[in-house]
């Protein structure tokens, strides 16, 4: 895996992926994602969230490109110990909080708003399009916000609220949702 922009863009890294529960997003698909973001998004200003963190590798994208608050949500022990890892390897620790709990969970307890969040979660996940529904009900985004949703093809969101657009990317789907109607 690799870091594909910014200050750290280039730099590969390797996590333990051995029985983890996480499926990392492809750094083709990534790419493509961060191409679009960059010409819609000024990384500076924003408030990042990322959940179903995994391997951290949506916050370094973000932090690389110049967010300074990003959090990771993720209930799995040994990816949060990579990520620790390589936050302090990148020397990022100041721009990042660690939640160690179920998404949904965390959902539910939130009271902040973002600028972006990322949700990737497991595709065998029978609730993936609750994500989006709860998170626009909870308010979570801000009003110019975006949401991102990482599926595969047996998934179709554009049917929920807030729903803006698709990329395809392989067996790779981001659908994108916006708190208010524009």
């Amino acid at each position: 895996m690799r870091i594909t922009g910014g200050r750290f863009g280039g730099m590969r890294f390797s996590p333990p992926a051995d029985n983890w529960p996480t499926r990392p997003t492809t750094d083709f698909s990534k790419e493509a994602l961060y191409n679009i973001l960059t010409n819609r998004i000024d990384f500076s200003e924003i408030k990042f969230l990322d959940l179903f963190g995994g391997t951290g590798a949506h916050c370094y994208e973000c932090i690389s490109r110049g967010c300074e608050d990003a959090t990771y949500v993720d209930k799995y022990g040994p990816a949060h110990k990579f990520v620790k890892q390589m936050v302090a390897k990148l020397k990022i620790e100041e721009n990042i909080t660690f939640w160690k709990m179920d998404v949904f969970k965390f959902i539910k307890l939130n009271k902040d708003q973002y600028d972006l969040i990322f949700a990737g979660p497991p595709y065998p996940l029978k609730n993936i399009p609750d994500i989006p529904v709860l998170i626009l009900e909870k308010g979570m985004l801000k009003d110019d916000g975006l949401l991102i949703v990482e599926h595969n093809p047996n998934e179709n969101l554009e049917n929920i609220s807030g729903f803006k657009e698709s990329r395809k990317y392989g067996q790779t789907i981001f659908s994108f949702f916006k708190q208010s109607e524009e």
